[in-house]
């Protein structure tokens, strides 16, 4: 019997550094433990250290690709040169102020109350 004292020896053996570990299931990831654990590749108590750091190693790899995916949308966004929420508000307010204004300037106000 093999001792991998190194889960993450073992991870890379298993060829699940890289190439979509996000993908697997915990199942999945727990599947793969105990066929290492029957062919005795490694023991009971690694089996389940190698499930946790295989499972921490998903939710990284999880968290980087979110990271990078939201960086290219933001700058996708930005080279697009789409106006953002607050500056749609910002020209919504100066809108109705110069709004205000004109019907100052016009005496609009004053007509509509009239009528």
């Amino acid at each position: 019997m093999k001792d991998f004292s190194d889960i993450s020896e073992i991870m890379k053996k298993a060829g699940l550094f890289g190439i979509g570990l996000w993908a697997l299931t915990e199942d999945k990831i727990q599947e793969i433990a105990d066929d290492l654990i029957e062919n005795g590749a490694i023991k009971k108590e690694e089996g389940k250290k190698f499930v946790r750091e295989v499972v921490d190693e998903q939710k990284k790899q999880k968290e980087d690709i979110e990271k990078k995916i939201s960086s290219k949308v933001q700058e996708t966004i930005n080279k697009a040169d789409i106006a953002t929420k607050d500056e749609v508000r910002e020209l919504k307010e100066i809108i109705q102020k110069l709004d205000e204004k004109l019907d100052k300037l016009t005496g609009s106000d004053e007509q509509e109350k009239d009528v």
